[in-house]
């Protein structure tokens, strides 16, 4: 009689990396078959704390699930976990532990900035948009609400948003402004080259004015608030032109001390001339330039 032998299982990737199998409202989802929030704010980086995820999960796998909900296209949207999921995949997974649950667009946004809004790093365009995104959503949902039923509108206000955020209101209001900036400038506050009140006063120009702002900072290396004040108390701002506007803020400069010393740097001087153009041949240019300016000065 043949000995019976036990069946051999080979363990999945899942399975080697510690990863759950089942947990109670927990499914192992392909990786594959989950896409992005549509219109995520918050950006997945391969930075240190990525490498440094990856290697948790290879040595005790993912021990939080992802939050996701179903395509009508197919498939399924990441509602919270996008790091968890790209750490997944680096880390050679091909499913990931998941929730499942039935979600309409604002809930899923209101669920998707909660889930990340409090993290310890956030990137003020970051928050800027998923406040934004949060505060339309549950505008939305008290339009709908008091559209269909007749019932009052759900209260909110920006203290309450801000305080699930750990901010106040007023920065709340503050935050949703940068998103009225154009992107270039946007990284820059990204960047802390340009301060939150700032881009604040910013944010209220339009966009040629805006881009014109960008021009300056990018030829000057920064942009006071005493010049942002001055351009502000401009009268019909709408049809200002670039040179009123350069005027504007060259002369809210600090005067210099008198000693008649004038520095051009050469991140000014680039602007104008070509790159491998000696310092002597520059020199040359710029005072035959001052001279015929000097002689078209003294005939008038």
């Amino acid at each position: 009689m043949a000995v019976k032998r036990p069946e051999i299982h080979f363990e999945s990737v899942e399975e080697l990396l510690g990863v759950p199998q089942m947990q109670d409202g927990t499914e192992l989802v392909k990786i594959r078959d989950i896409f992005p929030f549509k219109y995520h704010p918050f950006k997945v980086v391969d930075d240190e704390k990525m490498d440094e995820l990856v290697e948790s999960i290879r040595t005790n796998g993912v021990l939080t699930p992802v939050l996701i909900r179903p395509r009508s296209e197919g498939g399924y949207e990441m509602i919270s976990g996008h790091r968890r999921l790209h750490a997944a995949e680096k880390a050679g997974l091909d499913k990931i532990p998941s929730i499942i649950k039935e979600m309409g667009d604002d809930e899923a946004v209101i669920a998707m900035v909660d889930s990340n809004v409090q993290r310890e790093e956030i990137l003020p365009s970051e928050r800027a948009w998923s406040l934004k995104m949060k505060i339309d959503a549950i505008k939305h949902q008290g339009q709908r609400v008091n559209d269909t039923s007749g019932r009052d509108v759900p209260k909110w206000s920006h203290e309450e948003v801000g305080e699930e955020a750990g901010i106040s209101g007023r920065q709340v209001k503050r935050y949703i402004r940068l998103t009225e900036l154009i992107p270039e400038l946007l990284s820059l506050v990204d960047e802390k080259k340009i301060g939150l009140m700032m881009a604040v006063d910013m944010s209220f120009f339009n966009e040629e004015v805006q881009g014109w702002l960008l021009d300056y900072f990018k030829t000057n290396g920064k942009i006071t608030q005493k010049q942002m004040a001055a351009l502000k108390e401009l009268q019909n701002l709408s049809n200002i032109t670039k040179y009123t506007f350069t005027a504007t803020l060259n002369g809210a400069l600090p005067e210099g001390k008198g000693n008649g010393r004038v520095n051009l740097s050469e991140r000014k001087l680039n602007k104008y001339f070509p790159p491998r153009m000696t310092a002597r041949e520059r020199e040359r240019i710029i005072i035959e330039l001052l001279e015929k300016w000097k002689a078209e000065k003294d005939q008038k």
